[in-house]
């Protein structure tokens, strides 16, 4: 009988320790890895971590007979109840706010001049990581025949990604000012901004002029801050509003519907 060759593995006692520099590494990648979870962890909770909107505001749009309000998950769709223009604007909030509070202040124009209007709803509540196409959100008003994307803050500088779709005729911005540049572009724009707005500033909103078409409407509205342009209470950095939040809606109506009903 021949003898059997021992093929266990070789037993822990013969085995050489590890040396320092790979015990060091080890604990580096377990750090490593354990700071990446608590940065993601912390950043998820940020995001989820939104401005809601006001009640008292939302609860006038809900009772205006003129507007129709309809939740379809990744938007909230204003429609006027009336006669309705063929105008619709997708509309991108700001960064971790509530899309349901800009439905005060954008359902004058609802009323007043027929635009539809989608809100959407971005990812993780930041308009930069929603790569969804515009198509997304147009889709859910396919009666609208002339398209306009629009935002507030951050999502105003999403908008102005979204402007670059062949399908839009213009561009709207509350509180907020382009990244990229459209100046060569035929595009509709109006720009609404605040003189306390203490985030997109009067000075923030006059460097980035040179971005939009030369005949694109500037108007400042006096007394506005940064968040007046929605209905989630007052914003960390932000000025002080001298003016209200029905006669700023007045404001925003008003100018939304002179570019509109001045627009072939």
């Amino acid at each position: 009988m021949t003898a059997m060759t021992a093929t266990a593995a070789e037993p822990s006692w013969h085995r050489k320790p590890a040396s320092r520099g790979a015990r060091i590494a080890r604990a580096i990648v377990a750090w490593v890895a354990a700071a990446l979870v608590l940065v993601i962890v912390g950043f998820l909770v940020w995001a989820n971590t939104y401005m809601e909107a006001e009640r008292a505001p939302l609860d006038s749009v809900w009772a205006d007979p003129a507007v129709s309000i309809s939740d379809r998950g990744d938007s909230v769709v204003l429609a006027p109840t009336g006669e309705a223009s063929g105008v619709g604007l997708v509309f991108v909030p700001g960064a971790r706010v509530d899309a349901y509070a800009y439905l005060y202040k954008l359902s004058g124009v609802v009323a007043a001049a027929g635009v539809t209007v989608v809100v959407t709803k971005p990812i993780l509540n930041l308009a930069f990581f929603d790569q969804r196409p515009l198509s997304t959100f147009t889709s859910q008003a396919p009666a609208v025949t002339d398209w306009y994307v629009g935002g507030h803050s951050l999502g105003g500088v999403r908008a102005c990604q979204y402007a670059t779709d062949p399908a839009v005729k213009g561009l709207v911005l509350l509180g907020s000012y382009c990244a990229n540049d459209l100046s060569t572009t035929d595009l509709a724009v109006i720009s609404l901004s605040g003189s306390e707005d203490g985030l997109s500033t009067p000075q923030k909103v006059s460097d980035a002029r040179h971005l939009l078409p030369a005949d694109a409407t500037m108007t400042e509205i006096a007394g506005a801050n940064h968040a007046r342009f929605g209905d989630y209470g007052p914003q960390p950095g932000d000025g002080t509003a001298t003016i209200g939040t029905s006669r700023m809606r007045d404001e925003v109506t008003a100018g939304l519907s002179g570019f509109w009903g001045g627009d072939d």
